[in-house]
């Protein structure tokens, strides 16, 4: 199905739940989100490429034949087959997005106070959030309920409030993808790189292959990247 590299293997089989037939079931997140119809990544390494487990057999073969012809996809190449698949899947959307190293045990220097999720104060900080409910200022991007700390997790804590989270967006046996969010009143202050390499730190994640993804279009967390000097190895397309 791909012209394979190891290390953007390690990244698939984190990012999705795959069938027998290693297409895409959908996303390996907690929430079951449905997963892309086409997954195009590339690195120095070489390229490869993901099908939706409900694309049309028809179909899915002329992607892996025009996929297995691709130039390797660097930033900022756009596939050269891109017309084309956005033909055959008339898709809803398609987004490119940036695929970084994510080193074990970072350090970053920061003065805030961490707390994680497999520690008695990271147990005790979910409970009055789960009595009480959430404040605003989680509820406002998108932490509805203490189910939304997907583990394993730490936070930044600022004058006692949560200014910033690193969660596992993606899990699997052999990677992590991390998941950044910092408060609306607490950005720009290095937080989100606080909690990156605290994230990096933890017990239960050293022995994955950790992952930083991002969109193209989203500036922030690329600087959260550049803050940490994260290498950029990726490329990937998504079409929905």
């Amino acid at each position: 199905m791909q012209q394979e590299t190891a290390w953007l293997d390690l990244d698939y089989r984190t990012l999705f739940r795959l069938d027998q037939n290693r297409r895409i079931e959908r996303e390996n997140d907690p929430d079951c989100s449905p997963g892309p119809r086409f997954w195009l990544a590339g690195s120095a390494e070489g390229n490869m490429f993901g099908i939706g487990a409900h694309v049309a057999d028809h179909v899915a073969v002329e992607l892996e034949s025009l996929a297995a012809t691709e130039p390797v996809l660097a930033h900022p190449a756009i596939p050269i087959h891109l017309d084309r698949y956005l033909e055959m899947l008339a898709p809803a959307g398609h987004d490119f997005g940036l695929i970084y190293e994510l080193p074990h045990e970072l350090s970053f220097p920061s003065r805030v106070r961490i707390v994680t999720g497999e520690s008695a104060e990271g147990r005790n900080l979910l409970q009055p959030l789960s009595a009480n409910g959430m404040p605003a200022s989680l509820t406002e991007v998108g932490f509805n309920g203490t189910g939304d700390f997907w583990p394993p997790w730490c936070v930044a804590i600022v004058d006692d409030e949560i200014a910033s989270i690193a969660f596992a967006a993606r899990l699997s046996d052999v990677g992590a993808e991390i998941g950044v969010t910092t408060m609306k009143a607490f950005r720009g202050q290095g937080l989100g790189a606080a909690v990156t390499a605290a994230w990096t730190q933890l017990p239960s994640l050293r022995a994955r292959t950790l992952f930083y993804s991002t969109d193209c279009a989203n500036r922030s967390s690329q600087r959260v990247a550049a803050r940490l000097g994260l290498h950029r190895r990726g490329t990937t397309l998504r079409i929905h």
